[in-house]
């Protein structure tokens, strides 16, 4: 009954997971109509930052203490936060919220070759490099570069950086921060601190612009902030620590469903054969490179040494002169 509710808990706090981060680019599509890119990135940073510094001060949870923890933290806050933050604004000025969430859904293709290049995947097996070749071929059909959409090509660029971008901070999180003895919510809310200090360096470039008073726009940054953002993250962290990488990995399945299907609800948003065969295609591609080696048969039991019997004594003969 133990193991059932844990299993139970652990698919609640994913499902939670995914319809929180797969509404983000609905999210961000509604927040561009009344902030510029940077203003967005920036205000999602310091809501989100606001939101877990009250759940710090409830739960009496102080923040990390060190100049190694922090660098590490400003690290993974650069590539996990203020970078890939910064791209999606950037990104859906031209591209749907759904293809948003389909090219994130790229996140462990990428997560995949990094761990290819700096060592820690080895011996990669076949079905894994054909999904990743799978997984690239169905981002090259839902961008169609045929089809000399140079707008949107850029756009769709900017957010296949994020999600390398996510790779990229996941690994340094997993690395140098997850396990270390901190509690996720203290990580949490260091690291969007860091973002929201990085973020802010990029204000001349964009963030002084006149904020347009739009009331959905500007609820919708509320919503980004403190859900899409704060408890997202922390439930990211969470879920890494608790349950591992590959239980967070599955999350990014979900997402392209969530944000093509809130993208057609919502912002009524196209939704042509194409992308859907590519959206296939990547799902397919990412759900290869995730497959876990098989286990090897478990070897059969080694039979004991046999033990000599002791020698029995010999019956004693009568003799004559025994008599």
């Amino acid at each position: 009954m133990t193991d059932a509710a844990g299993r139970t808990g652990a698919m609640a706090r994913v499902g939670v997971l995914a319809l929180l981060w797969g509404s983000t680019f609905l999210w961000i599509e509604l927040a561009l109509k009344a902030l510029s890119p940077v203003q967005v990135t920036l205000a999602r940073c310091l809501l989100g930052t606001g939101t877990l510094l009250v759940l710090c001060l409830v739960s009496r949870r102080g923040l990390p203490r060190g100049r190694a923890v922090w660098a590490h933290l400003f690290v993974a806050a650069f590539w996990c936060n203020a970078l890939p933050f910064a791209m999606y604004s950037l990104g859906q000025q031209t591209v749907d919220s759904g293809l948003a969430g389909v090219l994130n859904a790229t996140t462990p293709l990428w997560s995949l070759l990094l761990g290819i290049a700096i060592g820690t995947e080895r011996g990669v097996r076949p079905v894994r490099l054909g999904g990743l070749l799978l997984g690239f071929g169905g981002v090259v059909l839902i961008l169609a570069p045929w089809q000399g959409t140079t707008r949107v090509g850029w756009g769709a660029f900017a957010i296949v950086v994020a999600a390398a971008s996510y790779a990229v901070g996941f690994a340094h999180m997993g690395r140098h921060l997850v396990g270390r003895g901190h509690p996720t919510l203290s990580l949490s809310t260091a690291q969007l601190m860091a973002a929201t200090a990085l973020t802010s360096l990029s204000l001349p470039a964009g963030g002084l612009e006149p904020v347009h008073f739009h009331p959905v726009g500007l609820a919708a940054v509320v919503v980004l902030g403190i859900c899409a953002t704060g408890i997202t993250f922390h439930l990211t962290y969470r879920v890494i620590a608790d349950e591992g990488a590959t239980n967070a990995a599955t999350v990014g399945y979900l997402l392209p469903v969530v944000s093509v299907g809130l993208g057609a609800l919502v912002l009524d948003e196209p939704f042509s054969l194409r992308v859907a065969v590519g959206m296939a295609v990547v799902l397919a591609g990412v759900g290869m490179t995730r497959r876990a080696k098989p286990a090897p048969p478990p070897a059969a039991p080694r039979a004991a040494p046999a033990v000599a019997a002791p020698a029995r004594p010999e019956a004693h003969r009568t003799t004559g002169a025994d008599l």
